[in-house]
């Protein structure tokens, strides 16, 4: 079976270009019905959300140390010719730390969240390829700024579900020297899946006492597994997570999916867990919400920070170039379902203003509101705490 993948690393990124999760998985019409379920007018799929929540709460459970509190910066020169720039990104970030801490030194607003002997991990998000994937203005100021709070280089991991998609979108040795690049899913250098043996890398690099079930299933065919690593109700959550770091900084992009948006839960329940094929057609809603209530998430994500210098407005989660647009915003903040609802208001202005909907869908804050029944954050507007800030 592996000869068949000497040249998946070509062909994936075909499918990247199609959305980021593969044409079979994220076609339109899978999608329209994914959202469509927010409605929860179909019959409810039985998950093992239960067995999450057994698990006690610690101090850095989400939503973290600031619950409901959400900085917003603004900056128009952040982006020149539609290239991010790291100088300005640096000064908005570091407003974007202290305004949410209160504290008057950037170092000291750090310390609030990460500790120099912990290993930090970096949840970016390439799935749309260099145009719009997590930009390295962004990343490479986070990495500085944990520097400078003394945080060692060889204790960062930039990390998401697909190491080939990671380096295609510029995350790689020569960007960042010293930095390690993890993901679940792996070639090698052939362009191939599985080792010698015939066992797939990615499943070297799953945690299965860790687990998503879900009562639904799909059948994957051949050229698809590879990207899924399995099939069946279970979904393992990866090593990366489970094992590897202490303390997750969760860095997404402004992005739309359909009516609602694709911020910090979807990127951390779907890049953090694997046959993810499934979820997205039945349980799309209550995935984004209830694997981030899963320890390996919930206990370890200390810190959101919304890339929203450039993002889309429509045809996300992919790359439609009509379709991007300049945002020059950055979110801050502990509580994924707060910055997610503000990201969410963002994208739905700007799609209202561009005509592609006429009005917000009740649909697409069903992901939030089911998070903040499960304690995760704030999903209601109206008790969100919003500092917005130009620099």
């Amino acid at each position: 079976m592996k000869e068949e993948f000497k040249s998946g690393r070509r062909h994936f990124f075909k499918l990247a270009a199609l959305g980021g999760l593969g044409a079979s998985i994220m076609s339109p019409l899978n999608l329209r019905s994914s959202l469509a379920r927010m409605t929860g007018e179909d019959e409810k799929t039985k998950t093992n959300i239960d067995e999450a929540l057994k698990h006690p709460r610690t101090e850095n459970s989400m939503p973290g140390k600031y619950p409901g509190k959400v900085v917003k910066i603004k900056d128009p020169d952040s982006v020149v010719d539609d290239k991010p720039q790291e100088a300005e990104v640096y000064k908005m970030l570091a407003e974007g730390m202290l305004l949410l801490t209160g504290e008057k030194k950037l170092k000291k607003a750090w310390r609030h969240f990460v500790d120099k002997d912990e290993i930090i991990g970096l949840k970016v998000n390439p799935v749309a390829g260099k145009p719009l994937s997590t930009s390295h203005a962004v990343t490479k100021s986070i990495i500085k700024q944990l520097l400078e709070t003394g945080i060692p280089k060889e204790n960062i991991v930039i990390w998401d579900r697909r190491e080939m998609q990671l380096h295609e979108a510029g995350f790689n040795e020569e960007n960042y020297p010293g930095i390690k690049i993890r993901g679940t899913e792996q070639q090698d250098a052939d362009g191939g899946f599985y080792d010698k043996d015939g066992v797939l890398y990615g499943e070297k690099m799953i945690d299965k006492d860790w687990y998503y079930r879900a009562d639904c299933e799909q059948e994957y065919d051949a050229y698809t597994l590879p990207y899924m690593v399995n099939s069946g109700k279970y979904s393992y959550f990866t090593k990366i997570c489970t094992q590897e770091v202490d303390k997750i900084i969760n860095v997404p992009i402004l992005k739309n999916a359909g009516p609602t948006v694709t911020l910090c839960m979807k990127n951390l329940a779907y890049g953090a867990i694997t046959n993810t094929g499934r979820l997205h057609k039945t349980l799309w809603a209550e995935t984004c919400a209830e694997v981030c209530a899963f320890p390996p998430l919930r206990d370890k994500v200390v810190l959101n920070i919304v890339d929203g210098l450039r993002g889309c407005f429509d045809g996300g989660p992919g790359a439609n170039p009509q379709f991007i647009c300049n945002y020059y915003t950055m979110l801050v903040g502990t509580d994924p379902v707060a910055v997610d609802r503000i990201g969410y208001d963002i994208v739905i202005k700007k799609r209202i203003e561009e005509g592609v909907q006429e009005e917000e869908l009740p649909r697409g804050r069903k992901f939030m509101e089911m998070a903040a029944e499960l304690k995760l954050g704030i999903a209601d507007p109206e008790k969100i705490e919003l500092i917005e800030a130009n620099v």
